[in-house]
């Protein structure tokens, strides 16, 4: 079937702040698919969302950001909100098993803000792909392509805006990440 993901692994990399919905209804869909999820962050218990406006619930960290080998997953989500991305783009751990798999071709999806840690893992340039629209320019800057989609592939990334866009980025990550290596 092409959109079993029976056998996967997926990492998904988040700190406190994440937007809540960008990180539960992927991964909802990621298990429905099949798929094994792990939360990796570099808090070292637990990790807390942010829910719209106010503080979120707290999630359980499989495995500390200083333990994660992106050698051990298939692909890589990437939830947004302001201040995940924002805190975590500055980090060298976190830049680097960002851009692990981006060197491996192994399939990422990112949403909200969470194209912040692209640019700071130095693989946004030359990438068409979209985001939430306060950070076009930093993405344009950082030498992208951003369009203005609902949710955008390009070579094993897939992106979009924001929560509405959630349908339509499920889709197509479970597509991607089925697809494997690019």
């Amino acid at each position: 079937m092409a959109h079993d993901l029976t056998g996967k692994r997926v990492a998904i990399l988040i700190a406190n702040g994440f937007e809540q919905e960008e990180m539960t209804r992927p991964r909802r869909a990621l298990h429905d698919a099949g798929a094994t999820t792990y939360i990796v962050s570099p808090e070292a218990e637990k990790v807390r969302g942010w829910d719209h406006t106010d503080w979120g619930e707290s999630f359980s960290v499989d495995v500390p950001l200083d333990q994660a080998n992106p050698d051990d997953y298939d692909a890589l989500l990437l939830p947004g909100g302001v201040m995940n991305p924002d805190n975590m783009r500055r980090n060298p751990q976190a830049q680097a098993f960002v851009r692990a798999f981006f060197d491996a071709r192994k399939p990422v999806a990112v949403i909200c803000h969470a194209p912040w840690m692209l640019i700071d893992a130095g693989v946004a340039g030359g990438r068409r792909l979209t985001s939430y629209h306060t950070i076009q320019m930093d993405l344009k800057n950082a030498g992208a392509n951003w369009v203005d989609q609902e949710v955008v592939v390009d070579n094993g990334l897939v992106s979009s805006r924001k929560p509405d866009d959630i349908p339509a980025f499920n889709d197509k990550m479970i597509e991607e990440f089925a697809e494997g290596r690019h």
